[in-house]
């Protein structure tokens, strides 16, 4: 059977930023990636296995009483997609919320 792009991750296409993320799904995985913007939103962008961009917005994170550091590491995790991500770092889970601004 073959399961490459949804247990292991594809060879990371030219488009996808070299820190993106592979998060793996049931039916294929996506690459995220994640950078900082203005006025403490975060952009995040999603990449179908092939390098094709899906999305890309802007978030903002729900205060949890934690600070993320987009420095440290960090992992994004399940249920992530176009609308809310989850980020682990240090244990701790990090909610992003797409914005409209």
């Amino acid at each position: 059977m073959n399961r490459v792009g949804t247990i292991h991750p594809p060879k990371k296409p030219d488009d996808v930023p070299n820190y993106a993320q592979w998060l793996s799904g049931q039916g294929a995985g996506v690459w995220f990636s994640i950078d900082a913007s203005n006025n403490g939103y975060y952009r995040i962008r999603r990449f179908s296995p092939s390098g094709q961009l899906d999305c890309d917005r802007l978030f903002e994170i729900e205060q949890n009483g934690s600070i993320f550091d987009i420095n440290l590491p960090y992992r994004f995790t399940h249920i992530s997609h176009c609308s809310k991500c989850r980020i682990i770092q240090n244990e701790i889970e990090f909610i992003f919320n797409y914005v409209t601004i």
